[in-house]
């Protein structure tokens, strides 16, 4: 069994920016969660939520054991794994010029990452079948965005964060779709539902109706709407 730790962080904000807070989370060798912590960020974009979730994470991480860490943030995991050796040789400038974002979050995130070994995996968010560590960690930045308060086991929080179960989307009917016309019948004993015919034509009787004339659906033709009450020769019972 690998002797790396696996964990998962997550930020959030509500507004984006708005109430914002970070949480992360460590699982034990059987991959259960074992310890977390949250804290709030005060009103804040969800990508400082982000980049503080890791930053918290690696400091609470000893950094002589080999580390997994799941992200859902693409903009995390991409600042770290592709974008931050170049920052730092254009002198913490983007390809445009203009100076990095979250700067220092980022730099103190780089200064944590040196001379260690941690690996970083992407994972969907916000999914039913997702990764239950990410999950926990959306969930506790989330309650830390909201609450304003910090949490975690080295709190006396030994409970973890509990996340909201998914829901799956109730079926809508398409907008703007016409609701499906059942052909008309012939009904037993009276005359069939009747539209306009739009082009003139001939009825199972053999005589002809003409454009703008009542029909109805008579088996698989269209004819005049007295004529569903025949049998199907075309003459009187």
């Amino acid at each position: 069994m690998s002797d790396r730790i696996i964990a998962a962080c997550d930020g959030a904000a509500k507004g984006n920016p708005g109430p914002a807070g970070w949480g992360w989370v460590v699982a034990d060798a059987e991959g259960h969660p074992e310890r977390w912590e949250a804290g709030p960020l005060g009103r804040a974009t969800n990508n400082i939520g982000e980049l503080t979730a890791l930053l918290r994470l690696l400091e609470a991480v000893d950094p002589a054991t080999p580390l997994e860490v799941r992200m859902d943030s693409q903009y995390a995991m991409k600042a770290v794994t592709q974008w931050l050796p170049n920052w730092k040789r254009n002198g913490w400038r983007t390809a445009a010029g203009k100076p990095v974002a979250n700067q220092e979050l980022v730099q103190g995130i780089d200064a944590l990452l040196a001379d260690r070994d941690v690996e970083f995996r992407y994972v969907p968010a916000h999914r039913v079948d997702g990764d239950p560590l990410n999950a926990i960690a959306d969930q506790a930045a989330s309650d830390a965005a909201v609450t304003q308060r910090a949490a975690g086991t080295a709190l006396g929080d030994t409970e973890v964060p509990r996340p909201v179960p998914e829901r799956s989307a109730p079926a809508r009917p398409r907008t703007g779709a016409a609701p499906k016309k059942r052909p008309a019948r012939a009904a037993s004993g009276g005359a069939a539902r009747t539209i306009k015919a739009k082009f003139r034509g001939t009825c199972p009787c053999g005589r002809t109706y003409a454009a703008g004339e009542p029909i109805a659906k008579l088996g698989t033709r269209w004819g005049h709407p007295d004529c569903g009450t025949l049998s199907p020769a075309g003459s009187s019972d």
